[in-house]
């Protein structure tokens, strides 16, 4: 059997139409069309990826003798585990991320914007611009802090009830039908502009936001340390939110692309990132409380989440960039 055969063969069995086998290889359908009237050969570029979209060995689609597929174990076993997403389906989770950007952007805003009230209350008892004692005001202080959290939680878990039905694009090897590559990218494509902008504003606040603390810093005040680091917590819990908006929407359309983080290989070792992340913010959180309640120095605590992301991001970028060389 010649591999024009064997090319339409493989094709009919996996349901595919020519237009769709030549989406998975980035070529025209009438280059598909010439491979299977043997008016043309693909190169061995070509003939390499066909192999691996078809899970079957390279012998099998050289040798005219070879009858029978020979299906690699690896290609078989991904095959098996991929998961069919139709058009549909890709438009309702697209749906689903843009409505909950938003919703997890308001829940990061409230837990960086927690610890204000703590902040300016401790400041203003201090120097007795309030009739509160400094336990007193340490406490309602407190109790708004794990209010704003309790409601972040809360939006959190929600949105992740309404994405659920969408984990498997984040943990699985998945095979898009025809048209849903070509619309991912269509809207990517006009979602760039916005991508980038969201980006450079959020950049921008969170260089800028340093700028109310020192100002407040050089006054020697202790109010106006306390108002500076609150504008600076401020600016900050708004760039963070134009990120998150920006991003979950752009990596929705990574993972329904499988690009970015979430290709095939990325997905095999999700699991054990996914622990590694689970460990160092559980480690980071206990410092938080340990280190606050042991000095009771809340108001200067927070100075743990800035440093504990930038240590995060190095890791995870020490992490990958070992995974790549391994």
């Amino acid at each position: 059997m010649i591999l024009a055969d064997k090319i339409i063969r493989l094709r009919k069995k996996n349901g595919w139409s020519q237009e769709e086998l030549a989406e998975r290889l980035s070529v025209s359908r009438q280059s598909v069309s010439k491979w299977e009237g043997a008016q043309s050969t693909p190169d061995l570029d070509k003939i390499l990826q066909l192999g691996k979209v078809f899970g079957v060995s390279i012998d099998y689609l050289l040798k005219d003798e070879l009858e029978e597929e020979e299906y690699t174990a690896e290609d078989t076993a991904e095959e098996i585990a991929e998961h069919r997403v139709s058009l549909e389906e890709a438009n309702a989770f697209l749906a689903i991320k843009k409505a909950t950007a938003g919703k997890i952007a308001f829940a990061v805003f409230l837990c960086i914007l927690s610890p204000i009230c703590l902040i300016l209350l401790g400041a203003a008892s201090e120097i007795n611009i309030l009739p509160l004692s400094e336990i007193m005001a340490g406490g309602i202080g407190l109790i708004m802090m794990f209010v704003l959290v309790a409601v972040a939680v809360a939006v959190f878990i929600l949105c992740g009830a309404q994405t659920k039905p969408f984990e498997y694009l984040e943990k699985e090897t998945i095979d898009t039908e025809y048209g849903v590559s070509g619309m991912v990218k269509e809207r990517q494509k006009q979602y760039w502009n916005t991508y980038t902008k969201y980006n450079v504003i959020g950049a921008c606040l969170c260089i800028l936001s340093v700028l109310p603390l020192l100002i407040g810093a050089f006054t020697e005040n202790a109010l106006a340390t306390a108002v500076g680091l609150s504008v600076t917590l401020l600016l900050v819990a708004i760039g963070a939110a134009f990120f998150i908006i920006g991003g979950i929407n752009w990596t929705s359309m990574e993972k329904l692309l499988e690009e970015g983080d979430y290709t095939k290989d990325a997905k095999k070792n999700s699991n054990r990132s996914g622990a590694i992340k689970t460990i160092y913010w559980l480690a980071v959180v206990a410092i938080y409380l340990g280190y606050s309640f042991s000095t009771n120095d809340w108001k200067n605590g927070w100075i743990i989440w800035p440093v504990a992301a930038l240590i995060f991001a190095a890791l995870m970028t020490a992490y990958h960039v070992f995974h790549k060389k391994d």
